[in-house]
């Protein structure tokens, strides 16, 4: 089994960025058996339901604006594998979700800013599915436990949105302390993932503290209900990585199910 992961991605220019978060995307392959295809879980693509791109080339989409312009010249060409987004739509279909696919649609910077750090060579096959933002976390869990199967195929589920992500209180925060509302949430959910606690984890919005603070909108930590569900009830789940960028933005990641990971590069920057 390949453990699906939660990565916080970060602001689109973090491969220019001399974080700590980073240092462990560009170490993760080290850790990790390399897969025969990756499928992303991204919080930059919402959709009325799930949707899987189904290319034979990615084209990498900038999905954003107002950034240096080095930044507009990075791609991530890497190949995709509609056969890979047929078996994630007829497994969605057994679970009774609909879906649907896209056979135009790119990778946005959810996805390749971190592939781009942890395989920089684009050689591996990728395929992205989509959130629903207005379906919440049991929707993305089920979503999860639905393609399951895949990380017993050799695809390497990542799950990519962001720890925290309230970006109203960003700006102005770059090299200040974290505060602690961002801390505390960071913390709840930290120990109620520890715990196996997905009852409370589906409830976070009601149960964490300063949780619609922290996510004013929910689409950057539905991905992680979809790796979460992926690895099977009560599987234990692994923090691969804490840091904090701009202040208020924790990077953490996940590694969920039975293996071990190695956590060395583990660190936390203020």
């Amino acid at each position: 089994m390949i453990r699906p992961l939660f990565l916080s991605h970060g602001a689109p220019t973090l491969p220019f960025e001399d974080v700590a978060a980073r240092d462990f995307l560009k170490g993760l392959p080290t850790a990790l058996t390399r897969p025969r295809a990756i499928l992303v879980v991204s919080a930059h693509w919402e959709t009325p339901i799930p949707s899987v791109n189904a290319v034979e080339r990615n084209r990498t989409i900038h999905d954003f604006a107002g950034f240096p312009e080095a930044l507009y010249q990075l791609t991530y060409p890497a190949p995709g594998d509609p056969q890979l987004a047929d078996r994630i739509v007829d497994l969605l279909a057994e679970a009774g979700l609909p879906s649907a696919t896209d056979t135009a649609r790119g990778l946005d910077h959810g996805a390749w800013v971190p592939l781009m750090l942890a395989w920089p060579d684009a050689d591996i096959p990728v395929v992205q599915l989509s959130v629903q933002s207005q379906l919440g976390p049991g929707h993305h869990l089920e979503v999860g436990r639905a393609i399951a199967p895949l990380a017993e195929e050799g695809v390497l589920i990542v799950a990519s949105g962001s720890f925290t992500h309230d970006l109203s209180s960003w700006r102005g925060q770059a090299g200040m302390a974290e505060p602690e509302w961002v801390t505390e949430f960071a913390d709840w959910f930290d120990a109620a993932l520890g715990e196996g606690r997905t009852c409370d984890l589906l409830a976070y919005r009601r149960l964490a503290p300063h949780a619609q603070r922290n996510h004013p909108t929910e689409e950057h930590l539905l991905p992680l209900f979809v790796a979460l569900g992926a690895a099977g009830a009560g599987g234990p789940v692994q923090r691969l990585h804490t840091s904090n960028t701009y202040g208020v933005l924790r990077m953490d990641a996940y590694a969920f199910g039975a293996s071990t990971i190695s956590t060395q590069q583990e660190g936390k920057q203020p």
